[in-house]
């Protein structure tokens, strides 16, 4: 087993605009990547690369010394000893549990007591060993999937790759399914590359984050970090449930992690013209000083006698809390967790206890 290394890999499908563009990333030996990102930023088009039905226009794919594919040179999908879920199933409809997870094994020639071994372990290892012969529409959409994850294993892969294999499911399924995954990496030791919109899911089982954008990557960090410490305003902005507020201090300097007493007067003092997240970063406000993006959490957002007054614009009961919309005096809008119910227009005064400048 060895890492999967990406060099500035690029890919231009020739409409103008790089589909990916000069991505480097390592995912280490036995490592469970998520590459996060929103519909159209590239993630897929990474994952196509690694799996071989696409080859890239400017830089390498290597696993260990291995080289895989670069403008060049290219290692056709089946000699790469990789396997993929797509988020289809794609299980054929006329074999049984057995036969369709078996079917790799029969397409490289094994056969005979090794060949029902490997299934069987297979099966094991997504516990559906009671369901060998079951026809795959008798099964359910969570049972397919682990069906198309034992397919996986079976040919013990150096890399899994996973397509979004969680979109079709309801969210009670994609729950369990999120576990399943968890226990079939921990159990397979496989290195696995996961392609996601969804950053719960992304946070809940890699146990590291890429996020793209525009084919490019902006950052990749344990999913923790990349939660408290987002480097850039679209990362903090689509990791969690933040707000991204603009507020007159430094944007380059000083300490990055923020506390109250760094935030109070900033916060309190009505706005003259600090403008919104998304404005120019260096332009001064109407006194002079300099401003900077932060991001806060909600969970971050406390009530507190001592704080600033804030107006509720919006409360939406979730079950075990409400999230609430607040108004700060400058007009700018803060996400916060509340245990009691708000109602629109009313006051509530709270503090930040932490925000990140990013």
């Amino acid at each position: 087993m060895a890492k999967l290394i990406l060099d500035r890999v690029s890919k231009d499908f020739g409409t103008g605009r790089s589909a990916v563009d000069g991505l480097s990333l390592e995912v280490r030996d036995g490592g469970f990547l998520a590459l996060l990102g929103p519909s159209g930023c590239g993630k897929t088009t990474v994952l196509r690369m690694i799996a071989g039905f696409e080859q890239p226009t400017g830089g390498s794919i290597r696993l260990g010394e291995k080289l895989l594919t670069n403008s060049e040179s290219y290692l056709p999908p089946e000699r790469r000893n990789m396997a993929m879920v797509f988020q289809s199933y794609a299980l054929w409809p006329h074999m049984n549990v057995a036969d369709n997870v078996g079917y790799p094994l029969k397409v490289r020639g094994i056969s005979g007591e090794r060949y029902r071994e490997k299934v069987r372990e297979a099966l094991g290892t997504v516990r559906l060993g009671d369901f060998a012969d079951r026809r795959p529409a008798d099964l359910s959409g969570g049972q397919r999937q682990r069906v198309a994850l034992a397919r996986c294993l079976v040919t013990s892969p150096d890399v899994v790759l996973l397509d979004e294999p969680l979109a079709n499911l309801d969210r009670h399924l994609k729950t369990e399914m999120e576990e399943t995954f968890r226990e079939f990496h921990q159990r397979s030791g496989a290195t696995m590359v996961y392609v996601t919109h969804d950053q719960s899911e992304a946070m809940a089982l890699a146990t590291d984050v890429a996020v793209m954008s525009e084919g490019r990557l902006m950052q990749v960090a344990a999913p923790a970090e990349i939660y408290a410490r987002p480097e850039g305003r679209l990362v903090g902005g689509l990791v969690g449930r933040g707000s991204i507020l603009s507020v007159p201090i430094s944007s380059d300097v000083g300490p990055r992690l923020l506390d109250w007493a760094a935030l109070r007067e900033v916060l309190k003092r009505p706005g003259d013209d600090r403008g919104r997240p998304g404005d120019d970063r260096d332009r001064p406000g109407n006194d002079g000083s300099p401003r900077a993006d932060i991001l806060v959490r909600p969970e971050d957002v406390i009530a507190d006698a001592g704080g600033v007054s804030c107006v509720v614009e919006s409360s939406l009961y979730e079950g075990e809390r409400y999230a609430v919309r607040l108004r700060l005096p400058d007009g700018q809008s803060l996400r916060a967790y509340s245990r009691f119910a708000v109602v629109p227009g009313e006051r509530l005064t709270v503090v930040i206890r932490s925000a990140w400048r990013l």
